[in-house]
């Protein structure tokens, strides 16, 4: 008993600890104009304006190139670069904070079949693992539920809010489905040979979701009286308001999904996770499949694979015309998620061009996510989400942020991170004296 006591104080301790020093406050409306001046502005869709000039008032962007007259407060970027926020996709920011401490965690729901489970209304706003993707210009994002198969409904959000109803740019956008694996692993704890061996329940668990899926579509056609909130949650697949993201990784398993949702009538796929869709790029392409790639700074997941397939990847599936971004996921993939740009700039070394692997992250994911019309991109009416970096915002020697915005709102760039670094500098300057 003295011990569970103590481990309740030392949790009661870790989440005050969490709140003592809360999340910068979000930023008010743009109420001037906004000029930025002398910049190299990487649009986002490939082109780069030297010396260009970019305008923007009431969160929108009205004027962008090399002759156009500044306006408004003028902020003289001279030699820097303009980027537009970055894009993560498949994330569980703000659903988790510290994965020691049960309490601070959102992320999984018990049970297979769960798609009316929300995650935007667990979402954290406060959280400071979000606070801290802002300073690498990692500025909006698609919060995903975990746990079981039909893991539940995602968002997409931006990382500067009071709240989720603030956050919120656009709401239940996608569902989450996890496909089974043709194959498992032995589990020698139990006695099983070691090794991949084919998965007996792999038929089965496939019927599942095509028996619910299939109850789904006759529950829509008879309207009961009373509701199913389950099969309500996934109307939007069969009507194309909303996407299916299926993670799936070899071969067999990637058609086999594509396969099943292009079945029951869902035409809107996006696959996740992809570890072998270069090796079928042709199959995805005649169904228009776009592709959340895994994160480059990894290790090959089997023998024969090449050393550097982790690196690559992204580019192999960019050449074969497919639309491509990175997933963050992966072991601390929230704290992860702030090396996104660095992930995109490792594929540059692997040959892709620049201005490509910044598509990755930019246009692409908002391509992917079905926010394009607004961002994205530094183009005339898109949102002016953007920032400025003293450098190279895909090399973390240049990503130096001075100033971020979320649709016109000048937005804090101090974080529970750059706080530290400046008491510790100061310490050390001290100590130098």
């Amino acid at each position: 008993m003295k011990h569970l006591i103590q481990h309740i104080f030392l949790s009661g301790l870790m989440l005050m600890s969490l709140f003592t020093n809360a999340q910068q406050t979000p930023a008010g409306k743009q109420t001037e104009t906004i000029s930025i001046t002398g910049v190299t502005a990487h649009v986002g869709n490939g082109t780069v304006v030297n010396n260009a000039t970019i305008v923007f008032d009431n969160g929108v962007i009205t004027e962008v190139g090399a002759n156009v007259s500044p306006k408004g407060k003028i902020i003289n970027a001279e030699g820097k670069h303009v980027y537009p926020g970055f894009i993560t996709v498949n994330s569980t920011l703000g659903l988790g904070e510290v994965d020691a401490v049960r309490a601070s965690m959102d992320v999984n729901e018990i049970g297979s079949i769960s798609p009316n489970i929300r995650s935007l209304i667990a979402y954290n706003a406060e959280s400071r693992v979000v606070e801290s993707m802002r300073p690498n210009g990692v500025l909006m994002g698609q919060i995903v539920p975990r746990g079981g198969r039909l893991t539940g409904t995602s968002s997409v959000v931006q990382f500067d809010a009071w709240n989720w109803e603030d956050a919120a740019v656009k709401v239940d956008d996608a569902l989450h489905l996890n496909w089974p694996n043709s194959f498992s692993r032995g589990r020698w704890w139990l006695g099983e040979p070691a090794g991949y061996s084919p998965n007996k329940n792999y038929s089965s668990e496939i019927e599942t979701f095509k028996t619910f899926l299939t109850d789904a579509k006759i529950y829509a056609k008879t309207k009961p009286a009373k509701k199913n909130l389950a099969f309500e949650a996934v109307q939007g697949l069969f009507d194309g308001s909303q996407k299916l993201f299926i993670d799936a990784t070899s071969e067999k398993e990637i058609i086999d999904a594509v396969t099943f949702a292009k079945e029951m009538g869902i035409d809107k796929v996006v696959l996740v996770g992809a570890y072998h869709a270069y090796k079928i790029t042709d199959f995805l392409k005649q169904h228009n499949i776009p592709v959340v790639v895994g994160r480059t700074q990894s290790t090959p997941s089997f023998e024969d694979d090449d050393y550097d397939l982790p690196y690559k990847n992204p580019k192999l599936l960019h050449d074969a015309g497919l639309l491509v971004t990175i997933n963050p996921g992966g072991r601390m993939e929230r704290m992860n998620t702030r090396n996104l740009p660095f992930y995109a700039g490792q594929v540059v070394g692997q040959g892709m061009d620049k201005e490509d692997a910044l598509k990755l992250i930019t246009s692409n994911a908002a391509k992917i996510l079905g926010i394009d019309d607004k961002y994205g991109t530094l183009e005339v009416g898109k949102s002016a989400t953007l920032f400025i970096s003293e450098g190279d915002a895909l090399d973390m020697r240049g990503n130096v942020l001075s100033h971020a915005f979320i649709d016109g709102r000048n937005i804090s760039l101090e974080s529970h991170h750059t706080n530290l670094y400046q008491r510790y500098s100061n310490k050390f300057n001290e100590q130098q004296d």
